[in-house]
């Protein structure tokens, strides 16, 4: 599996398949995986303790027994949604040889393989929908999401700027420039497919933020496509 640090660096520690229950689930990680799916749909706030505890099937003994408050739950499952995050939309970025292609293999997988995750997120990408619900509500909260949002973009900044130094794109490219548009492409292409669910609008924005991309490729590789 591939991680980010807080530098923006890949860190890759083996490839696994991702699977949020298993048989043998432990009633801790039920109650995680519904108030993911919860909270995707519903929202924090919207969603009560007896919510999650209907949807699982559990006493409030059981439940309280995991999670002294619905906070300590709501860390539990943002580390658990991103768990999902990097195996999701990290993989095989390890197998592309160039910097500039594990970029575009990052667009892909944002569109092919996390927001197509109806099962563990209906409502979405459920950090840009906490974070936008959160910012006012619960701030601290807010803060815990958007730490995420900045190591992403440090990890776009550091890949363009390894490319830079290859001549894989020009030297009067400002990668600060190039890694704020490809983060809010993403960003961006989530609210809309959040709000219609068009596949066809969210494959036209991943399209254009690779042919974008491509536009900087000095190389002018076939591979980067």
């Amino acid at each position: 599996m591939i991680l980010i640090d807080t530098g923006g660096y890949l860190r890759y520690k083996g490839d696994r398949s991702v699977c949020m229950m298993k048989e043998t689930a432990t009633l801790k990680e039920r109650i995680i995986e519904e108030s993911l799916k919860l909270f995707s749909v519903k929202g924090y706030a919207s969603t009560s303790t007896t919510d999650i505890i209907e949807a699982v099937g559990a006493s409030k003994g059981g439940f309280y027994n995991h999670f002294k408050s619905k906070e300590q739950l709501f860390r539990d499952m943002l580390s658990t949604a991103r768990k999902i995050w990097r195996e999701r939309n990290l993989y095989k970025l390890d197998e592309e040889s160039r910097p500039l292609l594990k970029i575009q293999k990052l667009l892909e997988n944002y569109r092919d393989r996390y927001l197509a995750d109806s099962k563990n997120f209906p409502g979405g990408c459920i950090f840009v929908n906490l974070a936008v619900e959160l910012s006012d509500q619960a701030p601290d909260l807010a803060k815990e999401i958007n730490t995420g949002f900045v190591r992403l973009g440090k990890m776009i900044r550091r890949l363009l700027d390894e490319e830079k130094k290859t001549g894989g794109i020009g030297r009067n490219v400002n990668t600060e420039d190039v890694s704020n548009m490809i983060f809010s492409g993403l960003l961006g292409a989530c609210v809309l497919y959040t709000s219609d669910k068009s596949k066809k609008r969210l494959n036209s924005t991943i399209t254009s933020l690779i042919a974008y991309l491509q536009s900087l490729d000095s190389k002018g590789q076939d591979s980067v496509s």
